[in-house]
């Protein structure tokens, strides 16, 4: 089974390899997606890492937590999962 990881303050300038090269460290990577904004495609500072096996990615979120990485302390912790209904769409229904 694997484990979904939300890794936070990045800086804006990190890409997948590199977060593959950092949690490939701990274990198996299966997904390493960074968040952008949508019109602009800039960085939005987190992203999710999705690891294969369970054990592994709580070794990595225990030893990543609060470590230096592009002069930021990184935030990392099991993502939670998305509330059914959410997400997207600000604008009214008629």
């Amino acid at each position: 089974m694997s484990k979904r990881i939300y890794v936070g303050s990045l800086p804006y300038s990190t890409t997948s390899e590199q977060l593959e090269e950092l949690f490939s460290q701990y274990g198996k990577t299966v997904e390493v997606a960074i968040v952008t904004d949508r019109s602009t495609g800039q960085a939005k500072g987190f992203a999710f890492v999705e690891m294969e096996n369970d054990s592994e990615a709580d070794t990595a979120i225990q030893q990543l937590n609060g470590q230096e990485f592009g002069g930021r302390s990184l935030m990392v912790n099991e993502a939670r999962e998305r509330e059914k209904g959410s997400g997207g769409g600000g604008g009214r229904r008629w």
